[in-house]
């Protein structure tokens, strides 16, 4: 992977310079295009929760040009044949584009000035406004991605990492240009980023006016104290309840802090592969689950590890006693050694897999290099997992097991 810094000569107005993080591999295909911003829902001015994630449909969606017909970015893309979307997390928002090499000139052009330039206008906001209250309406309607929402605001209450990434209907109704205009000049155009390249080779736009990279972004700091966490929900009411959704979750070391790595371990100990321990356990020995998912992610002041699991609601009582148990054994005996292997392959084999798909590779290296601050490599992360030894993962177990909250959000009989 080769570091550049991207500035002058770039279309658009004055901003933070960029860190170009290009991969060549000739014998690929097409050309993978990720943008990287430490901007998220944590940023949103308050009032407007809910601006990021408005602002990143607008960008999409506003159009190009001038005169005759004009496109927005996605519909660009999409008609040459290539792929374009974009998304919106806590910390960091994500803009990548995949299309065939030959048209990665033309398309890196828009690509820069749909991110640096959108012309926001009052039509296409109604538009997309509506677009994006319709899509919390479905996620509110869906009890597992609702309690997803409930289990971060119970682990980070009246703190930024807790709000919901969509915002609130009664907020965004309030939304004005203006007030996009001034978070895309003020927040998102300084915000530290990082622009990623996975092709056969480099757009000439961006390696026209990038030079050898002299120094390296800053992480993003911590800005909030954090509050102690909620007590989370009662198990649900069989009796008004049929099928439930089930939220595990706790506060995991803060991104860059040592020994998160091995949080990431346990959660593939926990998670929905059939060589993992919850998976022989849940599923093939009990029977009560077909969906379940665990994961960790780290933010500025802490992470969070989450376990999602599905069940019939009179099951409920029996899944957060199987949960507490297994953490419990990993907690107080550590990972067995097979069950361990097992774990750390996973978790480094998802990684691997990822890198091989460009467009998954570009996303990877930009969101893990915004994060981190530094120009992230996947030899570097391997590394750091094959260091994880099971007694970190006990100890990660143990800490999860002290902090653990559960949520729930039922669908009614």
């Amino acid at each position: 992977m080769t570091v550049y810094d991207l500035t002058a000569g770039v279309p658009g107005p004055a901003a933070t310079s960029v860190p170009l993080l290009t991969v060549v591999d000739e014998r690929l295909k097409t050309t993978s295009i990720c943008w990287a911003l430490a901007h998220g829902s944590r940023d949103d001015p308050e009032g407007l929760g809910g601006i990021a994630h408005l602002l990143e449909h607008l960008v999409m969606s506003c159009p190009l040009g001038s005169g005759g017909t004009r496109l927005s970015f996605s519909e660009y893309v999409e008609r040459r044949g290539g792929q374009a979307n974009a998304q919106t997390g806590l910390e960091v928002m994500l803009y990548y584009a995949q299309v065939h090499a030959d048209d990665a000139e033309d398309v890196a052009a828009a690509f820069l000035r749909a991110v640096r330039e959108p012309e926001l206008d009052d039509s296409t906001l109604e538009h997309e406004r509506a677009v994006v209250l319709q899509e919390l309406a479905a996620a509110a309607s869906d009890p597992s991605d609702a309690v997803q929402d409930a289990v971060l605001a119970e682990l980070f209450p009246a703190h930024p990492l807790g709000r919901p990434v969509g915002g609130r209907p009664d907020q965004l109704h309030a939304v004005t240009v203006p007030d996009l205009t001034t978070v895309h000049r003020d927040r998102f155009l300084r915000a530290p980023g990082v622009l990623v390249v996975v092709g056969p080779r480099i757009p000439q736009v961006l390696s026209r006016a990038a030079t050898p990279v002299t120094r390296r972004p800053a992480a993003p700091a911590p800005q909030a104290p954090l509050e102690p966490a909620g007590a989370g929900d009662p198990l649900p009411d069989p009796t008004t309840s049929d099928f439930t959704w089930l939220c595990f979750g706790a506060r995991s070391p803060r991104a860059g802090a040592p020994g998160r790595a091995a949080y990431g371990v346990l959660a593939h100990l926990l998670g929905s592969s059939p060589s993992s321990l919850l998976y022989r356990t849940l599923r093939s020995e009990h029977g009560l689950s077909y969906s379940f998912h665990a994961w960790d992610r780290g933010y500025r002041e802490s992470g969070a590890w989450r376990l999602l699991v599905g069940t019939e609601a009179s099951a409920a009582g029996r899944v957060r006693a199987l949960v507490d148990g297994l953490l419990t054994t990993v907690a107080e005996q550590g990972p067995v050694p097979d069950d361990f292997d097992a774990a750390l392959r996973q978790a480094e084999m998802s990684l691997v897999l990822e890198s091989e798909a460009p467009l998954e590779y570009a996303k990877l290296i930009a969101e893990r290099s915004c994060s981190a601050g530094r120009p992230w490599i996947l030899e570097d992360e391997i590394a750091d997992l094959r260091r994880v030894t099971a007694d970190d993962v006990r100890r990660a177990a143990a800490h999860v097991r002290r902090q653990l909250l559960l949520t729930v959000r039922s669908v009614a009989a």
